[in-house]
């Protein structure tokens, strides 16, 4: 049984190359139409160039705050070294170098394109397009400006950026860059990728450093903000403290100066009672110095640091298209096209026809 089911096979294959080698001259005719517009899309789409920087991601903060628990546990304060998770890590990324707020930092970034500076949301509407996107684009042009005519709304100034309120032209603008710049990471390496693709090299490889440097900017400020607000809590109490020693130190001292040559047990008490003040005081500015100094140390270690592993270059050969592929695609999609009109398409195709030609008559 397997042998005849084996051999049906064979011979229904068999039929079909045989059924489509007698119609070779329409499979050749398939095939030159197919190159032919394989070969004006290649050609048709703008080139692209990407650039990529591959970066470590690091936090100058250590598991559970090693550095800090050490230097606490030295001057007697336990626990307080012990650095929380950070709200921020390294899987958030590709969400921050997409979000609004990120992208309107690129939104004015100067670039230069054909030896002008321009914005880079200027030179986005200057880049190429593919000749069919304006085909697309025409109805929905044509029906924007016939809303513009019936409901005469007044333009705001573009160059005035609103991040509570886009224009339409602001926000389409802005998900360009974001389709242009993106950032990936992976996850078992815990490596950063920011990739930016342009139809100018230079433009993307100048976008792409500014991507990373803001990055940092944009962690960093956000990594050392609570750190610092604590920090300037702690030396706003160190410096009450500070004060309220050297406020004691001096009635004890100018207690202790009025009564020199007086021997009465009264004046002994006062004078222990103000030198007990003075000490405690001073046990609470040392104590509260020391957290300062400790708070300090935080803000420094909560600085996140991008070890660069593959810096930006200008690449030489442009990423997209790839013309051979696109072409190879064309031909097997023409091919395979092809081959369905032979063994299918073209007697249904017959068979209506004569219909229709018996229906005239």
């Amino acid at each position: 049984m397997e042998k005849k089911i084996n051999n049906e096979q064979e011979i229904d294959i068999t039929q079909f190359i045989s059924k489509i080698w007698k119609d070779k001259q329409i499979l050749y005719k398939f095939l030159i139409v197919g190159t032919i517009i394989g070969i004006i899309i290649a050609f048709s789409i703008p080139k692209r160039y990407t650039v990529k920087i591959t970066l470590s991601p690091e936090s100058g903060q250590t598991s559970g705050g090693n550095n800090l628990s050490g230097m606490a546990a030295m001057l007697g304060f336990n626990g307080i070294g012990n650095i929380t998770t950070d709200a921020i890590n390294s899987s958030m990324l590709p969400d921050i170098i997409s979000s609004t707020p990120f992208l309107l930092e690129m939104y004015n970034l100067p670039v230069k394109s054909n030896n002008e500076s321009i914005a880079l949301s200027e030179y986005i509407k200057k880049e190429k397009k593919a000749w069919w996107s304006y085909i697309i684009k025409a109805p929905f042009k044509l029906i924007h400006f016939i809303k513009k005519i019936i409901i005469h709304k007044t333009n705001r100034n573009e160059s005035v950026i609103d991040p509570y309120k886009l224009t339409e032209e602001q926000a389409n603008l802005i998900d360009m860059i974001r389709l242009s710049l993106t950032a990936t990471v992976d996850s078992k390496t815990n490596m950063a990728e920011v990739t930016a693709t342009f139809q100018d090299a230079e433009v993307a490889a100048l976008v792409a450093n500014f991507a990373v440097q803001k990055l940092q900017e944009y962690i960093t400020k956000y990594r050392i903000q609570k750190a610092e607000n604590d920090c300037n809590y702690i030396e706003k109490i160190c410096k009450e403290r500070k004060e309220e020693y050297y406020k004691a130190q001096k009635e004890y001292a100018k207690y202790i100066d009025g009564n020199k040559n007086i021997i009465l047990q009264r004046t002994q008490v006062e004078a222990t009672r103000l030198e007990n003040e003075m000490n405690i005081a001073f046990q609470i500015y040392s104590q509260v110095e020391t957290q300062l100094q400790i708070a300090r140390a935080k803000v420094q270690e909560a600085k996140p640091v991008f070890v660069i592993i593959e810096p930006a270059t200008v690449p030489i050969k442009p990423a997209f298209p790839n013309k051979p592929i696109i072409i190879i695609i064309f031909i097997l999609l023409s091919l395979t096209i092809g081959s369905l009109w032979i063994l299918y398409a073209k007697n249904v195709w017959k068979d209506i026809y004569k219909r229709n030609n018996v229906n005239k008559i």
